[in-house]
């Protein structure tokens, strides 16, 4: 793709961010885009950051933007095939039947940070989004422009009691190859979106279309591409480059609205991305944040500086 030939224009975040679509051969829902955005730096620089949403997600972490700008890194960011800017109105929102279709969107999106004159990548990646980055830094461990992964509370196993992830969540991904449009109950924490939306309880403002207050079913095509995806995690993935991982001290699930809400992880399990980070054969760090949401750098002010102190202390040492 020639970035000429297709130009940058303006994104719905405002100044200094652009967005470029990215399109891609036909799946079986028929037409397929993907969208990259991009925030420069200040000052010219041959270090970027790519970064990847989690599910039911997309990007609007403005803030972490500008962090990342501040400390020398020019910033892009996807939204994946049917997520947020690149749904389209035929598509199925978040349908995916195996995490490799998203390869096609990063591989593009590397190649035009490449063409934009830089030569180190950090690849980054929230929850889904940090389970889809880990496998790609493993599976092209060669890569020349990635130099390392930062996985935010990445998505490495489900959220559940040791029965259900034994025997249920392969049950589900078994139906889920022959039904793939069925639906199951998500489990999803109903608390998790009004602690971070500003019309709720939070301090962020974002597209609840795009990042929808709740979900309470999954289509188990959904369920069956994590299950496919974390199996690879579970036996130990080998990288060639450091990892930072980080996640919050803590996992709840609250039935009512509290402090928990605002100082936990209510959506994965804190154990579980430990347990499976260091499964993860290579350089790897595991950081635990006190008092972190799931998505960390969303976060109330005092953790997420922690956060973003940590990560930048740790990319000095890693991608100097």
């Amino acid at each position: 793709m020639n970035k000429n030939m297709n130009p940058y224009t303006p994104d719905v975040l405002g100044d200094d961010y652009q967005q470029l679509t990215l399109t891609f051969p036909d799946d079986y829902e028929g037409k397929v885009i993907a969208t990259l955005i991009r925030k420069k730096a200040t000052t010219s620089t041959n270090k970027a950051v790519l970064y990847i949403h989690g599910f039911i997600d997309y990007f609007f972490q403005t803030e972490m933007a500008e962090q990342f700008n501040q400390h020398g890194y020019d910033f892009y960011a996807l939204d994946l095939r049917k997520y947020g800017r690149s749904h389209l109105p035929h598509q199925i929102l978040f349908n995916v039947l195996d995490l490799k279709e998203y390869d096609a969107e990063i591989t593009e999106a590397l190649k035009i940070i490449e063409e934009e004159h830089h030569s180190q990548v950090l690849l980054a990646g929230h929850s889904t989004g940090g389970l889809i980055a880990t496998l790609y830094a493993a599976h092209y461990s060669n890569h020349p422009l990635i130099k390392a992964l930062w996985a935010n509370s990445p998505f490495y196993d489900f959220n559940m009691n040791v029965f259900k992830k034994t025997f249920g969540i392969p049950l589900l991904s078994q139906v889920g190859r022959y039904l793939p449009k069925a639906k199951f109950p998500s489990g999803l924490n109903k608390w998790y979106v009004p602690s971070l939306h500003k019309n709720f309880h939070g301090e962020w403002f974002f597209d609840l279309n795009w990042k929808l207050p709740s979900m309470k079913k999954v289509q188990l095509s959904f369920v069956r591409a994590i299950h496919i995806a974390q199996k690879e995690i579970h036996r130990g993935v080998k990288l060639t480059i450091p990892a930072l991982i980080m996640h919050s001290n803590q996992t709840k699930n609250p039935r009512t609205w509290g402090k928990k809400a605002t100082q936990s992880d209510v959506i994965l399990g804190v154990k579980d991305i430990e347990k499976y980070a260091r499964k993860i054969k290579g350089d790897v760090t595991t950081q635990t944040i006190q008092h972190g949401l799931h998505d960390l750098v969303l976060s109330a002010e005092p953790i997420r500086n922690q956060v973003y102190q940590q990560l930048f202390d740790w990319l000095k040492i890693k991608m100097p």
